[in-house]
C-alpha cells in the first residue's frame, strides 16, 4: 500500500441504463433495464429506478419483468452509444493522469501520483480533484454520474467507490483501510464469487474480518495456494498493483458489432472470413504473423466470451486464421444470438509461417459486411419485417425524424420521436416495412438529437 490515497477508482452509474435515460427523456426517472429481451434474455444493467422492484444485473429478463411495474422499458442495448460515451470519459481520465487503466466500458483507474508535479495528495487534495472530476463527467456526457472512490491501492479505491452509489465520492485515508474494510461482507473482495463465498460461510467466514482471523494454511487448504494466498493479503488491505496504462499492441484483431442479434451460421462464417482477411492484412503489412488466434462473442444477454486455439507455428494466413476462427464459432454456438463477433491473432513474432505461396486471388475478398436489415435471422427464410426492429433501436423517419423504438409487432412498429436535446416526444405506430422508417445511428447528445412529431395522439 501507499502513504497516500493516490489510486482513484471511477465506476459509472447504472451505465447502460443511464445513457437510454439520457437519450430518451420520456425514460428519466422510470424503470429502464437493458439485456435481452426475448424469452431467454438477460438482464445487463437495471436503472436504480428499476433495481428498487429487485430487478439487478444477470437476473433473467422474465424474472425482471415479473418484479418490475408495468410501465418500465425494457431495451436490447446499443453498444455503439455506450462506447461514445466511454470514450469521453476515459479521454478525462487520462488528462489526470498518463496512468490510466481502462478496467470496462464503464470502470477504470487512475494512478494520481503520475499525474501533475507537485499534485496536492492529502485527503482534502485527492476530495476536492475527486468532486471537480465527477462534475466534469456529468457536464461531458450530458448528466451520467460516476462514484469515485480513492485509496492507497486498488483494492481500497474499488471498495471506496462502491460505498456511496450512486454518484459517491469516499476517500479512505491511509491507516484507515482495515477499518472500511473488515466489517464489509467477504463477498465485496474481487477474489469471492458465488462458489468461494459459499465455502466461506461453511466454515463461519462471512465479513472480510472473519477472513482475516483465517490463517493461511487455513485458507489455502480451502481455496488452493494461489486463490488462499491472494484472500488472505486482500482480508489484510495488502494489495500493490500497479495502474497499468495501455500498452503497444500485443495482438492484431477486427471486431463488427451488429445492429441486431444473429444465429444463421452462414452469416456470421462469412463475418469470419472477412475479418480473418483483415487481420492478415495488418499481419503483413507489419511484417508479424502469430501463434494463438481468438474468437470474441458477446451474446445477446451481453455476456463477453473468448475461445482460443495456439498453433505449433505462427501464421499471417487468412485461410488458417478464418479454419480456425470458424471451428471455434461452431463450439462455442450461436444459441440466443451473437450482437457481437471479433477475431483476433496474438503471440506475435517478427516472422510468418504460413503458406508463403498464396496468391492474392485465393483470400477471401475484403467486402463489407451485409446490411443488418438484409440478413435473415435463420436459414428457414426472411423474418417478418417488424423483426427489422428491437426495443430501444435508433431509427429515423423521413418525415418525422429522430426517435427510438418502443415496442413491434402484428407486422407494425411502434416509434418515440425524441431525443436527448428534446423534451419528451410524441408516439407513432407505423407498418414495420414503412420505407420512410430507417435504422439509424446513436443520436450525439452533445448537439441534440431527435424533432417531436407534434402533439400526442
Amino acid at each position: 500500500m501507499r502513504r497516500e490515497a493516490s489510486i482513484l477508482h471511477l465506476d459509472l452509474d447504472a451505465f447502460f441504463a443511464a445513457v437510454e435515460q439520457r437519450d430518451k427523456p420520456s425514460l428519466r426517472g422510470r424503470p429502464v433495464v437493458v439485456g435481452g429481451v426475448g424469452g431467454r434474455g438477460v438482464v445487463a444493467t437495471a436503472s436504480y429506478e428499476a433495481r428498487a422492484y429487485g430487478a439487478r444485473s444477470a437476473m433473467s429478463t422474465a424474472e425482471a419483468r415479473r418484479r418490475c411495474p408495468a410501465g418500465t422499458a425494457f431495451l436490447g442495448g446499443r453498444f455503439a452509444a455506450y462506447r461514445r460515451t466511454s470514450d469521453v470519459v476515459m479521454e478525462l481520465l487520462r488528462e489526470l493522469s498518463p496512468l490510466m487503466e481502462p478496467a470496462s466500458l464503464d470502470e477504470a483507474y487512475v494512478d494520481l501520483a503520475a499525474g501533475s508535479p507537485g499534485r496536492d495528495l492529502s485527503v482534502d487534495g485527492v476530495t476536492a480533484l475527486g468532486r471537480r472530476l465527477k462534475e466534469r463527467i456529468a457536464a461531458a456526457t450530458g448528466g451520467v454520474t460516476g462514484s469515485v472512490g480513492i485509496g492507497s491501492s486498488k483494492l481500497m479505491a474499488k471498495i471506496a467507490s462502491d460505498l456511496d452509489k450512486p454518484d459517491g465520492l469516499v476517500v479512505v485515508p491511509p491507516g484507515s483501510e482495515l477499518d472500511v474494510l473488515h466489517p464489509l461482507p467477504v463477498t465485496r473482495l474481487g477474489g469471492v464469487g458465488p462458489a468461494t463465498a459459499e465455502r466461506l460461510h461453511q466454515i463461519g467466514v462471512k465479513t472480510v474480518a472473519d477472513l482475516a482471523a483465517r490463517s493461511l494454511p487455513d485458507l489455502v487448504a480451502l481455496a488452493g495456494r494461489a486463490h488462499g494466498g491472494g484472500l488472505y493479503a486482500l482480508a489484510r488491505a495488502e494489495d500493490d498493483r500497479p495502474v497499468v496504462a495501455e500498452r503497444g499492441a500485443k495482438s492484431v484483431s477486427q471486431e463488427s458489432t451488429f445492429e441486431r442479434d444473429l444465429t444463421d451460421l452462414a452469416v456470421l462464417t462469412r463475418e469470419i472470413d472477412t475479418m480473418a482477411a483483415r487481420v492478415a492484412s495488418r499481419l503483413r503489412d507489419a511484417a508479424l504473423s502469430g501463434r494463438t488466434v481468438t474468437l470474441k462473442l458477446r451474446r445477446y444477454d451481453f455476456t463477453t466470451l473468448t475461445r482460443s486455439q495456439t498453433l505449433p507455428q505462427p501464421t499471417d494466413d487468412p485461410r488458417t486464421i478464418a479454419s480456425i476462427a470458424r471451428r471455434l464459432l461452431t463450439e462455442a454456438g450461436t444459441a440466443g444470438g451473437l450482437r457481437l463477433l471479433g477475431v483476433g491473432v496474438s503471440g506475435l513474432s517478427p516472422y510468418a509461417q504460413g503458406d508463403l505461396f498464396a496468391a492474392d486471388d485465393d483470400l477471401p475478398a475484403e467486402e463489407d459486411p451485409l446490411p443488418a436489415d438484409d440478413v435473415p435471422e435463420a436459414p428457414e427464410g426472411p423474418l417478418p419485417a417488424e423483426h427489422r426492429w428491437w426495443p430501444g433501436q435508433d431509427v429515423r423517419h423521413d418525415e418525422l425524424g429522430a426517435g427510438w423504438v418502443w415496442g413491434r409487432g402484428l407486422g407494425r412498429v411502434t416509434v418515440r420521436f425524441e431525443g436527448p436535446g428534446t423534451p419528451p416526444g410524441p408516439v407513432r405506430t407505423l407498418p414495420a416495412d414503412d420505407p420512410a422508417l430507417h435504422a439509424a445511428e446513436p443520436p450525439d447528445w452533445r448537439v441534440g438529437a431527435g424533432t417531436p412529431a407534434g402533439p400526442e395522439p
